[in-house]
C-alpha cells in the first residue's frame, strides 16, 4: 500500500518548512509566487492532489430539489478578467450565454466571479452557497487549487490545468484544424503558415499540432527553425497588425510569402488581414487566410473569412451537464469532452495564384 504524501514529505522533497508548504497550499500570504507554484508542482508530482480526504475539505453541499432556493442552489462560473476574457467578447461572451441558457432549464442560479487574484477568491469563495465552478478559459493554478481545495466540483471549459485534476470542454480543435488543413491543401496550397502564439492557450497549441499533423500526413513541410509568428503576441489588434505587416513586408521582399495563412483564431486572423492590405497583398487573389472560432466578426469582414465554427454555446451546455452528473456520480473518472467543430467557407480562401 503506497504511503500518504504528508505536507512534510513535501517539505522535504523540496528542501523548506512544513510551515512553508501549508501556507502555500492554502492559499494564504505569506509565502512570494515562485515558492508557491514550486510547492503546487511538487505536491501534484508526488500525488498529494490525488488522496481520497488527504487535501480536501469534507463540505456537504446542498442537492438541488425542485422550487428550492435559487440562492442555495446555485453554480459559480469563474472567468478571470484577464487578456480579452470577458463577457462582451464574441467569444467567451457566447459560452457564458450557453452556461446560463443550461442553467436557467435546470432552475439553478449563476454567479459570476471574474476575480485573477487567489488571495482575494478565497474572501469571496462560499462552497456552502455553491452547488460547483464551472471555470471559462484562463485560469491560474492558484485559483483552482483553491476550489479543489474545498472539494467544490468545477468543469473547466477550453483550459485545462496540468496539475489540477478536473472535467474539462473544448472544441476538437486537433481534428477541425486538420480538415481545414486539407481543404487547404486540396486546392491547391504547399506554402502554409501558422500564426498565432502557441503557448497562449491549449487550444492554439492543439490547433497548432493539427496544423503540423496534417501537412506531416501530406508530405508538406511545416515552416521550420525559430517561427517568430509562434510567438505572435496577442496584446492589442493594432499590436498584432504591426508585427505581422512587418514580418509579411520582409517575407514579401525575399519572395517566400506564404500562399496560405492559417490563423489560430478569427481576432487574429482579421489582423493579419488589416496587416496584408498595408503590405499591398490581396485577400485571396495574393494570399488566402483562415481563422478559428466563427466570431460575428469574421463573417462582416471586407473579405469574409473561411474558418471553424466552434458551437460556443454547446460548449458552456455541456459543461453543466457535465457538472451536475458529477454532482450525481462523484466517483467516476474525469472526463475530457470534445465537441465537434465545422469549417465554415467564405470568401478568404482560393486556390494559389503563381
Amino acid at each position: 500500500m503506497a504511503k500518504k504524501v504528508t505536507m512534510q514529505k513535501i517539505a522535504d522533497h523540496l528542501g523548506v518548512s512544513k510551515f512553508v508548504v501549508s501556507k502555500s497550499l492554502s492559499g494564504k500570504g505569506g509565502v512570494n509566487e515562485t515558492t508557491r507554484e514550486r510547492v503546487i508542482q511538487a505536491a501534484s508530482q508526488l500525488g498529494y492532489f490525488t488522496q481520497k480526504n488527504a487535501y480536501m475539505q469534507n463540505i456537504k453541499r446542498p442537492v438541488q430539489t425542485a422550487g428550492g432556493d435559487r440562492n442555495k442552489q446555485s453554480v459559480l462560473v469563474l472567468m478571470p478578467n484577464i487578456r480579452s476574457q470577458t463577457q462582451d467578447s464574441l467569444y467567451w461572451g457566447k459560452i457564458v450565454d450557453g452556461i446560463s441558457l443550461a442553467l436557467d432549464q435546470e432552475d439553478l442560479g449563476m454567479v459570476i466571479v471574474s476575480e485573477h487574484r487567489a488571495d482575494n477568491f478565497v474572501n469571496i469563495l462560499n462552497p456552502n452557497g455553491l452547488l460547483g465552478l464551472i471555470g471559462v478559459g484562463q485560469i491560474s493554478t492558484s485559483l483552482l487549487l483553491e476550489v479543489h481545495r474545498i472539494g467544490l466540483p468545477m468543469v473547466l471549459i477550453d483550459h485545462e490545468d496540468p496539475l489540477i485534476p478536473s472535467d474539462t470542454v473544448f472544441a476538437n480543435n486537433i481534428d477541425s484544424m486538420g480538415r481545414l488543413c486539407n481543404h487547404l491543401m486540396g486546392v491547391g496550397h504547399k506554402q502554409i503558415h501558422f500564426v498565432g502564439n502557441i503557448r497562449y492557450s491549449r487550444s492554439f497549441r492543439d490547433r497548432w499540432l493539427g496544423f503540423r499533423s496534417a501537412l506531416e500526413e501530406n508530405g508538406v513541410m511545416p515552416p521550420a527553425g525559430d517561427d517568430e509568428m509562434l510567438q505572435l503576441e496577442e496584446i492589442d489588434d493594432n499590436a498584432m497588425k504591426e508585427e505581422f505587416a512587418a514580418w509579411a513586408a520582409k517575407r514579401k521582399k525575399a519572395k517566400s510569402l506564404p500562399t496560405a495563412v492559417v490563423c489560430a483564431n478569427d481576432r487574429i486572423a482579421l489582423a493579419v488581414s488589416e496587416g496584408l492590405k498595408e503590405v499591398g497583398c490581396f485577400i485571396p487573389g495574393d494570399i488566402s487566410v483562415t481563422g478559428f472560432d466563427n466570431i460575428e466578426d469574421a463573417a462582416r469582414a471586407v473579405t469574409p473569412l473561411t474558418t471553424v465554427h466552434v458551437p460556443k454555446e454547446a460548449m458552456g451546455r455541456a459543461a453543466v451537464e457535465k457538472l451536475l452528473s458529477r454532482l450525481h456520480n462523484p466517483s467516476v473518472p474525469l472526463e475530457k469532452i470534445l465537441i465537434a467543430a465545422d469549417i465554415v467557407h467564405r470568401d478568404s480562401v482560393s486556390g494559389p495564384h503563381n
